[in-house]
């Protein structure tokens, strides 16, 4: 292998595909990788993936390199490798490719090529152990017949809990409050009603719950903690066994062990008993990073170096949400009255960002309701705040204006679980906001808005390419007048390599540092609210869709609502309550229809 060498590593399963792009390192001894990009794509399980889908997945990792080790959940034979590589060779022609299943690639990220087992427990589970040439593995079935002591194991074990407590004894559980409030839920009907449409990966997504419960001292879900460390120790031992490893080299990977220590805790105390050799130790990189060693080659250690650019630090040091306030510089010495009058005096900045803003709210406008009139869509695509913000207004538009529910789109990074809770670095990678965008079938017609406080979030830019690159209109959304590269928003001279020059309209609300540093859910979350409650009413105004300041198209789907329909077809139609009331049931609630025949 020579020096300088680009390598592309992926790793992926039933909950993500990572992905890193390294570098060989010229004249220095061994083999030493500088890490180029890397970042995180929709799953890929070789198995459960559709082809199409998965050429369509790893299209959006980078195309340069010399040589890709692609390695995934579910190609275990050699006919799958054989036909993954296939597939990869499509997308990259000229690169040499090497395939294979998941376990290998953590085998190399935990071990190199000594001797050991990995014992992975992520929102799934397994254990691999290896001697020489010898691989023997257990658990990893999937979460329906394996799995044990996963994500997914632990979440299902505590949701049977609550509804055996409630079964036995009609107690609900402190826990039961908890996992209610995680999922925004009211009542154990709905409970049970979500867990039956939910996938594997949002049920694993209430594993930090469990464990929040258990850190605090429940001692029923502490059981469930250490049942779930018992069965994988159990395998662990059998693995060694089936190795003759007396005392094996056990290296923890996965979510669970790296974010809750008291998981890795209990697989420790548990596998001393039995194993008290055993040295146990938690992965220092990323599977990623052991299939680019493995299309490497390397038999060497290498090392790995990842920090931001000095300019990607310098761009982020300057953006105007990140400063801080010197109004609000000593918060915790405030009594709560001061803190009222500080949060009400700040708000001033958000009305003069709207107002300095009207001329291109008022574009917005006429650039969405030219879209949806010819046939297009409005999709909001943020991360974090701003994704939260935008499926809040796209959710908000069918029940207030009876548009159908496709007609208005929120797009968030992280998908559905980030509402509730944040997504780690679901933001950083451009080419997973193209590729969301892709899922959704953007078109010529749709106009797409990107919204970002910042003004860097790369998950809302690759977005914005993306739709740009498709023919859509784009708007972006900021409040920072500096942008990446150190470019103010007003200027034409834009950072090569940014779609900020092919914009159809940016729309910048400065509010200022933000009371709490950075905390761009404050006033930056309030003036980016209000901006979409401006475009996406006003685009339905326009498009006829209200009669002076009243609602004529509003869905009639709740006694409130049916009130309000009536009250509406009294003003209008100057009728008395009951008249109104019976030429609404007269055509089945349908508010349009009633007030056109009157």
């Amino acid at each position: 292998m020579k020096p300088g060498e680009r390598i592309l590593g992926v790793e992926g399963g039933g909950t993500r595909t990572a992905w890193v792009l390294v570098k060989t390192a010229a004249n220095t001894p061994g083999l030493e990788f500088r890490i180029l990009q890397q970042g995180k794509l929709p799953a890929s399980n070789f198995r459960l993936t559709a082809p199409e889908r998965l050429r369509a997945i790893l299209a959006e990792l980078p195309k340069q390199m010399d040589r890709a080790g692609v390695f995934l959940a579910g190609c275990a034979t050699d006919e799958d490798r054989g036909a993954l590589r296939q597939i990869c060779l499509e997308i990259w022609p000229n690169a040499k490719i090497v395939t294979g299943s998941d376990r290998d690639s953590g085998l190399a990220a935990a071990l190199d090529r000594g001797d050991g087992i990995v014992v992975n427990a992520g929102s799934g589970s397994s254990v691999t152990g290896r001697r020489g040439v010898r691989i023997e593995p257990a658990g990893g079935w999937g979460h329906i017949l394996g799995d044990a002591g996963g994500g997914y194991f632990l979440s299902i074990q505590a949701l049977r809990l609550i509804l055996r407590e409630h079964d036995l004894h009609r107690t609900e559980m402190d826990f039961t409050a908890k996992i209610l409030h995680a999922l925004s839920l009211n009542n154990l009907d709905e409970l049970v009603r979500w867990v039956q449409t939910a996938d594997k990966m949002e049920i694993a997504m209430l594993a930090p719950v469990v464990f929040e419960a258990a850190c605090g001292g429940d001692v029923r879900i502490l059981d469930i903690i250490e049942e779930g460390a018992r069965v994988l120790c159990e395998y662990t031992e059998a693995v060694a066994d089936r190795l003759h490893l007396l005392a094996p080299k056990v290296v923890l990977m996965g979510g669970l062990f790296h974010r809750d220590s008291i998981y890795a805790h209990a697989f420790r105390r548990r596998l001393k008993k039995n194993l008290p050799d055993a040295r146990v130790a938690t992965a220092e990189r990323a599977p990623e990073l052991g299939a680019a060693w493995i299309a490497a080659e390397a038999h060497d250690h290498a090392s790995f170096h990842l920090r931001p650019s000095q300019t990607e630090i310098d761009s982020l040091a300057v953006a105007l949400t990140e400063q801080r306030n010197p109004r609000s510089e000593n918060l915790e010495k405030m009594s709560a009255h001061e803190l009222v009058q500080l949060f009400v005096d700040e708000e001033k900045f958000v009305q003069e960002a709207l107002r300095a803003a009207a001329a291109d709210l008022a574009r917005a406008i006429e650039t969405v309701t030219e879209s949806l009139r010819n046939g297009g869509r409005l999709f909001y695509v943020g991360a974090g705040s701003s994704g939260r913000i935008g499926v809040l207004d796209a959710s908000e538009i069918p029940p207030t204006f009876g548009a159908p529910t496709e007609l208005v789109q929120g797009v968030i990074a992280g998908g559905a679980t980030a509402l509730r809770r944040s997504v780690e670095g679901a933001e950083d990678e451009e080419s997973a906001g193209a590729f969301a965008l892709d899922e959704r079938g953007v078109k010529p017609a749709d106009v797409v808005i990107g919204i970002t406080a910042s003004g860097r979030t790369p998950f809302v830019l690759g977005a914005l390419a993306r739709a740009k690159s498709l023919g859509a209109k784009t708007i972006l959304l900021t409040c920072n007048r500096t942008l990446a590269g150190g470019v103010d928003a007003g200027s034409t001279d834009w950072p090569q390599g940014r779609c900020y020059s092919d914009l159809d309209l940016m729309i910048t609300l400065p509010v200022g540092p933000e009371i709490l540093a950075g905390s761009t859910r404050l006033k930056a979350g309030t003036a980016t609210k209000v901006a979409l409650n401006i475009i996406s009413t006003g685009s339905m105004i326009r498009l006829g869709k209200v009669r002076g300041n009243l609602m004529i198209d509003l869905h009639t789907t709740s006694t409130k609502l049916r009130e309000r329909a009536v009250r509406i077809v009294a003003e209008v139609t100057q009728r008395d309550y009951d008249s109104a009331r019976a030429v609404l049931e007269a055509h089945h609630w349908n508010l349009r229809a009633a007030l056109e025949k009157l």
